[in-house]
């Protein structure tokens, strides 16, 4: 008879009539409690939750004094119960007394009791209470005991997870799931938010958590986990550019997942104890996730967030959903939560409503931080834990400029961000003032100040930020944000309203840079790249596939009519490439002549220099172009040998070492040399110590993100250029004492109280 009383069915069935019934939420608890005591035969059911100063309270318990209920505490870690919350791990004991960990609480009564089992509360991987039994006699507890208390777990973390138990929170304490938490990361891009989250891809909540037929969920599973395979299947096949290389890993890693049976027999043996098909995914995902959480190994830390991505698709086939489309619903201080997403994903989103992004992963030249940067929000990158810690709708700050994120904050710290914003606006309107005033340094030498753009979105601010033109109009932004190749009118009229927006102000447009990190889903790429920041990319791309360069040349000559057009390629690596590139320039230039088009007044072609091979035919490369751009992000990465996207070593050389200075040096006296106007985009202009170095070593055209015009004019306005120049000529050959040259330039602007 006991066999059939513990079974997880019955014990469901008894929790989904409690559920149901109309309860105050400790009336709730003590009965839940009481019929898992009855159902499993045991002496003590005890419920602990987790506070969010990291102290397991008891709320309920059968067999215990009840009046130790809200007073009995144990810390994080401490006791039998404190050690399954701090490791998500359930403890199954014969004999509790002899575990090291057990602590005796007095007030409970507890001693008497010899076997114990606790299994944690888990939700989404995080630890929200205790759930145990306890009986007199010394008892190993059965696998489908421990799998009975486990589900009734899942049952009670939503309950807590629905703010249920917080009316039973004493005045003054907060549950653990509404705890202020607080991240580390990667500034990707300046500026503060306060807002709301909204998580790029929303949690699903399951709530029809208990089955009528098991056979026929265990069905649909099946069916869901089939569509799921062929479609990882699918994409795997199509040999795409967007799946080589590490999507290509990670699509094999889902494969991997969604294949195996031990998964699968976990799905099927939640069903099976009465759960529904959703229920069950949702319980393993989190029993996983859990125990993930804890490896030490960062290899399984990380195929843990494949298996959450996995997880969540399969939950998605259940429920018959697509990607949601929360654009109506975003709150009007919406900051998008993300493990990753791409440009066009965050375009979606409408630009009134945001007010931050926080990335778990990505790079500050990944692509969609460089379109929330034409957005002019704040982004904090590598945020480890962000999306698994919220939920859509928590308060939340991104710091843009520290690179962290604080959830749920303090109303202290909350008021410390908000006098910070006022702060920053007050900043802004000193930058709006000096809009219209000339950029010409405390010495009276002019500089251009340029802008880097790529959609439409970006427009506006040329004329908010006061930059004097476009120094760097990034084309394959189009292209990565299209479904298909933009057709060549599509082309035309973007860089028309460009030059149209422009207001005559000069426009660079880049010619279409992808490969490498720039992938196009509709692109194929069959080649296997193992360092496609060195392959085939780029000039080297359209150079192979002239019909793609001669479609876009056409474009922008049509568009550029009667006006001037300045076009530039990227990643030239030999003079060769140049004179091909110009042929096919000629040839459209003499097809739209003899059909009578107007043509551009001036046609100026120019090459970015983030190739060191350049370094060594400067001479004749400045002779070959009209004009020179400098790609400092690449041509960093190139010098220094360190990949941008790698975390490890990103930031582990700096920019304004005395290498990189003295190469962006040789590049300015080439161009003065040989009369030929040089311009640097890139990461370097747009902070101002660095844009005060580079106006020091002989630059007077750079460009950057339309919201550092501000900051760097500002500088340039109190800046003396012939003291700065003096200053690297006795310190670039040799720095005093050896300080670095970081510490040198900001020592030279404090001492003239040039603002940084």
């Amino acid at each position: 008879m006991r066999e059939t009383a513990v079974g997880p069915r019955v014990l469901l069935k008894r929790l989904r009539e409690l559920m149901q019934e109309p309860l105050e939420p400790q009336e709730r608890l003590d009965r839940i409690v009481r019929d898992i005591a009855s159902n499993m035969v045991a002496e003590v059911c005890s419920l602990y939750v987790l506070r969010a100063d990291s102290v397991l309270e008891l709320y309920a318990t059968e067999g215990l004094n009840p009046k130790a209920v809200h007073l009995a505490q144990l810390r994080l870690g401490q006791g039998l119960v404190g050690t399954i919350a701090a490791s998500a791990r359930s403890l199954n004991l014969s004999n509790a007394q002899e575990h090291p960990a057990f602590a005796y609480l007095p007030e409970t009564g507890e001693e008497i009791y010899s076997s114990f089992l606790g299994v944690p509360v888990l939700r989404a991987g995080r630890t929200l209470g205790v759930l145990v039994v306890q009986n007199k006699t010394m008892r190993t507890y059965r696998d489908d005991e421990v799998e009975a208390l486990e589900t009734t777990a899942m049952v009670i973390a939503e309950m807590i997870a629905t703010g249920d138990l917080a009316r039973l929170t004493r005045p003054g304490l907060e549950l653990d799931l509404k705890r202020p938490a607080s991240f580390g990361g990667v500034s990707f891009n300046d500026g503060i938010g306060l807002g709301h989250v909204v998580l790029h891809e929303p949690r699903i909540v399951v709530t029809n958590l208990f089955n009528e037929d098991s056979e026929d969920e265990v069905r649909r599973l099946a069916a869901a986990l089939g569509s799921l395979r062929l479609s990882i299947d699918d994409m795997l096949e199509r040999r795409d550019v967007a799946f080589e290389g590490e999507h290509r890993e990670v699509l094999e890693a889902y494969r991997m997942f969604a294949n195996d049976r031990g998964w699968v027999r976990r799905l099927e043996e939640a069903i099976r104890n009465g759960l529904t098909a959703e229920a069950a995914v949702e319980k393993v995902q989190s029993d996983m996730r859990a125990r993930m959480m804890h490896m030490t190994d960062p290899y399984l830390r990380e195929r843990m967030s494949d298996f959450d991505d996995l997880a969540n698709r399969l939950l998605r086939q259940l429920m018959g959903r697509g990607p949601d489309d929360v654009a109506a619903s975003l709150p009007k201080d919406a900051i998008i939560v993300a493990r990753s997403m791409g440009a066009a994903e965050l375009l979606d989103y409408p630009r009134d409503k945001l007010r931050g992004l926080v990335l778990e992963d990505g790079a500050a030249t990944s692509h969609v931080v460089i379109v929330a940067r034409a957005m002019g929000i704040p982004v904090a990158g590598q945020v480890k834990g962000a999306v698994s810690m919220a939920e859509n709708g928590d308060a939340i700050i991104v710091d843009g400029e520290e690179g962290t994120a604080h959830l749920r904050p303090q109303p202290d710290l909350e008021a410390a961000y908000a006098e910070k914003v006022r702060f920053r606006a007050r900043r802004q309107e000193l930058y709006r003032e000096l809009r219209n005033k000339p950029s010409v340094s405390a010495d009276g030498v002019p500089v251009d100040l340029l802008m880097n753009a790529g959609l439409m979105v970006d427009l506006p601010q040329l004329a908010e930020s006061g930059a004097s033109g476009i120094g760097l109009f990034r084309t394959e932004l189009q292209f990565m944000v299209a479904s298909t190749f933009p057709r060549a009118e599509a082309q035309e009229e973007l860089y028309r309203d460009v030059l149209d927006a422009a207001r005559g102000k000069p426009v660079t447009f880049r010619t279409i840079d992808i490969g490498g990190d720039k992938v196009l889903p509709y692109f194929k790429n069959t080649a296997q790249e193992e360092n496609p920041a060195l392959g085939w990319r780029a000039i080297r791309l359209t150079l192979d596939r002239p019909g793609l360069l001669r479609t876009q040349i056409r474009a922008l000559l049509k568009a550029a009519g009667g006006r001037e057009l300045k076009v530039m390629l990227p990643m030239v690596t030999e003079l060769g490439e140049i004179v091909q590139a110009r042929e096919i320039i000629d040839r459209e230039v003499r097809h739209l002549s003899r059909f009578a088009h107007l043509l551009p007044t001036s046609l100026k072609l120019g090459a970015m220099l983030e190739v060191p091979s350049l370094l060594f035919q400067l001479d004749e490369l400045m002779k070959a172009v009209d004009f020179v751009s400098v790609g400092s992000n690449d041509l960093f990465q190139f010098i220094m040998a360190v990949d941008r996207g790698n975390t490890q070593v990103s930031d582990r050389f700096d920019p304004l070492s005395i290498p990189f200075l003295r190469v962006l040096k040789q590049i300015a006296d080439a161009s003065r040399r040989n009369h030929t106007p040089v311009t640097l985009c890139g990461e370097l202009a747009g902070k101002p110590i660095s844009a005060m170095a580079l106006l020091g070593l002989g630059f007077r055209s750079i460009s950057m993100s339309p919201a550092s015009i501000g900051p760097v004019k500002a500088m340039l306005c109190e800046l003396p250029i012939a003291e700065l120049e003096a200053f690297f000529e006795d310190n670039l050959p040799a720095p005093a004492n050896g300080i670095p040259m970081r510490a040198l330039l900001q020592a030279f602007a404090d001492d003239r109280s040039i603002p940084l």
